[in-house]
């Protein structure tokens, strides 16, 4: 099957399993003007801003001005250069793993997902650690705690002050639940995702996730928002969803007809779905750590294929998962899992079309 897609086979890399999560604290973009100050300046005044030296100066004196002349020169080109730095586009991403290890909803490899998300954004697409912010519950500063106030602070950290260029990543691993609401204008549910205190504080709403990333997204800039939860298959609230046995783009409209767009950025979502009459256990094996399967199965293929395109992806995400299925999801080439009914697959979901199969999935 994955001979049939062209790629070249690579040496299968398994995941890290790094138990020294580095959390940070919030670190904000920098702060820079978008106008190179030294370019502006006008022909004529450069002279004053690198210095004049006279003709007829003594030895001493040209000396001295060659100092100040190379001195100035070299704080323009410092200038410059972090100026240059600064108007390069940037990646910054939120992870979120909750295990509800207080109560009878208890997950588990909810952290190890989060740590392999860490390692697959620094590994493969270069992510600076320090604009990687992880919410888990082993974390010791309270602001850290993967609580529905910290999640939702967190989601507007993730997009503020972003520009074009900029690529953002939202991930996020634990329960989530839908229930009806065919009077709000989203697809007919409230799909949420359950923060580690939901009993206390009540759940997050699709409609909070979409104010907090979607709809302030700038141009240009590109949102990727990969949820391993139950009922999360449109929880982004985009207005296309892919449909694969069409291999065409289907419209997720809203029963009020209204559109919940971006400000002009992209925003891709890749989530896991089950109806409303299955509830799987998706934990997966991997040697001794506990893994939820999609996110074992979305960063394993981008490891063994790097560069595949999202069509490509999504069939072989789904190609494995039906492997398991048929297997009784005892074992499979990729995963072995624990549970007792049909593992869900991916849904694939977009603020605007694409060519699925001509756009690589890069974060």
């Amino acid at each position: 099957m994955l001979g049939a897609f062209g790629f070249r086979s690579t040496k299968w890399k398994r995941l890290s399993l790094n138990t020294n999560v580095t959390a940070i604290q919030h670190p904000p973009f920098d702060e820079i003007s978008p106008i190179s100050w030294y370019s502006s300046v006008r022909e004529e005044d450069r002279g004053s801003l690198i210095g004049n030296i006279a003709p007829n100066s003594k030895d001493k004196t040209l000396a001295s001005d060659s100092d100040r002349e190379k001195s100035k020169l070299n704080s323009h080109s410092t200038t410059s250069t972090k100026v240059a730095e600064s108007l390069r586009p940037r990646q910054r991403a939120l992870l979120v793993g909750v295990t509800y290890k207080n109560c009878r909803y208890k997950l588990k490899g909810t952290t190890n997902d989060v740590k392999n998300m860490r390692n697959f954004l620094i590994d493969s697409f270069s992510f600076n650690p320090q604009n990687i912010l992880v919410l888990t519950e082993d974390e010791t500063e309270p602001d850290l705690i993967p609580t529905k106030k910290n999640i939702l602070i967190s989601l507007k950290w993730l997009v503020k002050d972003c520009r074009a260029g900029d690529s953002l990543v939202f991930y996020y691993s634990g329960h989530g639940l839908r229930q009806p609401d065919f009077d709000s204008y989203n697809d007919g549910f409230d799909e949420t995702i359950c923060p580690v205190d939901f009993l206390t504080e009540g759940m997050i709403l699709d409609y909070d996730i979409n104010s907090a990333i979607v709809r302030p997204l700038p141009k240009d800039v590109t949102l990727h928002a990969i949820v391993d939860a139950c009922y999360c298959g449109t929880i982004l609230d985009l207005p296309y969803v892919y449909d694969r046995q069409t291999k065409a783009w289907e419209d997720n409209y809203a029963p009020s007809g209204a559109r919940k767009q971006t400000n002009g950025g992209l925003a891709i979502s890749i989530c896991r779905c089950v109806d409303d009459q299955m509830l799987a256990d998706t934990s997966a094996f991997n040697t001794k750590a506990m893994n939820g399967v999609m996110t074992y199965n979305l960063i394993d293929i981008n490891l063994r294929y790097p560069g595949v395109t999202y069509g490509d992806m999504l069939d072989l995400m789904h190609g494995s998962i039906e492997e398991a299925n048929q297997n009784g999801c005892l074992t499979s080439r990729l995963l072995r899992t624990s549970c007792q009914k049909p593992i869900p697959k991916p849904v694939l979901s977009s603020s605007e079309t694409f060519d699925v199969y001509g756009k690589n999935f890069i974060l």
